[in-house]
């Protein structure tokens, strides 16, 4: 409620929030799985409802759905079209299936999902889940052409790596966020957050994820699909310009990470990142330039270098934006729900009085953010909100650094559990790899859960061993 300046007609307790949050899933999950409603109407009708059952007044109920709407939709738009055209150019040039086959010639056909879930961890400590998604999706698609088989057991891996980066390394928002509000060490929580990644990676996306994906048969999606026909972009690129392609983005995303790092680590810092060189450098990699830049090059590269006339390329492009409309807005849809359980209080509601019990630090970090994560769907509000509470307990303790990590990663963990309806990236997951809802709940919540637990479990084991060591 801090956020937005909301009319209330009226205000629940704790226990109210928490049943209009649970009634409001409800209907959402019989909306879709039993009345067959679209996803995108489902959650403007639940959103609207739970809007005025919690007691925001008529006149204030669009600022509530906007906020999640308009922030949701505001970062997931541009990194999701531009990322299509990347990826629409890359597929229909013959490039997604070059690399697929070169891959599979390296690491074999057995191992398909394991080559591309390591390429993924590799591309996820850059760059943020959602885009990294999305220009992936080309070579996941291809990948699962040739090898054929379970689809998802070859895809869900690769939305593992992207998570786990996303979630417990820093430079990503949630762990920076985290590490400042409590005053963790960034270098160290980097240095730890790649550990617990790549080991939650290995147990969750190498051997779960694939068990899980067997369990379905979904066909391979066709957002990005060109072999039903010839458009005329078909080339033969070189496997160096490909890769080039896809490296550009990251190289300049972690030029953006190597200058903020940098300056943060200066006692001038804000001279030194606002200098007109290092801004404009600093603004060469934020992850939606990073991405027009590179369709840029590719539709040079893939399209006037390779004898395309530039009406060709505009088809190209533009063809790559009708498929992916539903996604961006069911996506945005999910972020509206998630925002306007937000508003309503409940996640605080929820989180306070969790703070109040008196449990062990690092039990109550990662339940904190847990129940916040489940209450209101974002990952980064649900980590940042742990932090906020937790940060006047980790003041008054005695705690040394590496114990401060560990709560950190508790935090972490608890705030990736369980992704359900109300998170803006179970929809992109389960429009981008063509799951319905249930089969999402079924892969994808588990996947998240299962994350969170294996993190949990690894930051009670280097909470102890901080202990021993103090």
């Amino acid at each position: 409620m801090d956020e937005l300046d909301l009319v209330m007609n009226w205000e629940l307790g704790t226990g109210g929030l928490l049943v209009l949050a649970a009634s409001a899933v409800a209907v959402l999950l019989v909306m879709i799985m039993a009345l067959r409603v679209h996803a995108f109407i489902a959650l403007m009708i639940t959103s609207i409802g739970t809007a005025l059952a919690a007691g925001i007044a008529p006149a204030s109920l669009m600022d509530a759905l906007r906020f999640g709407f308009d922030s949701t939709l505001g970062n997931v738009m541009l990194l999701v079209a531009l990322g299509a055209m990347l990826g629409r150019m890359i597929e229909t040039s013959g490039g997604a299936q070059l690399l697929a086959d070169r891959m599979i010639e390296v690491v074999g056909e057995k191992r398909a999902g394991l080559g591309l879930s390591l390429a993924s961890l590799l591309m996820g400590f850059p760059i943020f889940f959602d885009a990294g998604l999305v220009v992936m999706l080309p070579i996941i698609y291809a990948v699962a052409r040739r090898v054929g088989g379970s689809f998802l057991s070859i895809a869900l891996p690769s939305a593992v790596a992207f998570s786990a980066m996303h979630i417990f390394a820093p430079p990503h928002p949630g762990p920076v966020a985290a590490s400042s509000i409590v005053g963790a060490d960034i270098g160290l929580v980097m240095l730890v957050g790649l550990v617990f990644a790549v080991v939650i990676w290995y147990l969750v996306g190498v051997l779960l994820a694939p068990r899980l994906g067997m369990r379905f048969d979904v066909p391979i999606p066709t957002l990005l699909d060109s072999t039903s026909e010839k458009t005329g972009f078909e080339s033969s690129p070189r496997l160096g310009t490909i890769l080039g392609l896809l490296a550009l983005p990251l190289v300049l995303i972690l030029l953006n990470t190597g200058l903020n790092t940098l300056g943060s680590a200066r006692e001038d810092t804000e001279a030194f990142l606002s200098d007109p060189l290092v801004s404009g450098l600093r603004l060469l990699g934020e992850t939606p330039i990073a991405l027009l830049i590179t369709v840029a090059v590719s539709m040079v590269v893939l399209g006037w270098g390779a004898g395309k006339k530039g009406t060709l390329i505009e088809k190209i492009t533009d063809s790559a934006l009708g498929p992916i409309c539903s996604v961006v807005l069911v996506t945005g849809a999910g972020g509206m729900f998630g925002g306007v359980l937000r508003v309503t209080g409940i996640g605080d509601a929820v989180a306070g009085s969790l703070n109040e019990v008196g449990m062990p630090v690092i039990v109550a970090a990662f339940l904190i953010a847990q129940i916040v994560r489940i209450a209101q769907g974002s990952a980064t509000v649900a980590l940042t909100t742990a932090a906020s509470l937790m940060v006047g307990v980790i003041a008054a303790g005695d705690f040394t650094q590496l114990q401060i990590v560990a709560i950190v990663m508790a935090m972490s963990a608890g705030s990736v559990g369980f992704s359900h309806v109300n998170d803006s990236g179970f929809w992109l997951v389960s429009r981008f790899f063509g799951m319905d809802m249930k089969q999402t709940l079924s892969t994808w919540t588990v996947i998240q859960g299962a994350m969170a637990i294996v993190g949990f479990v690894l930051s009670v084991l280097l909470y102890a061993a901080a202990s021993v060591l103090a």
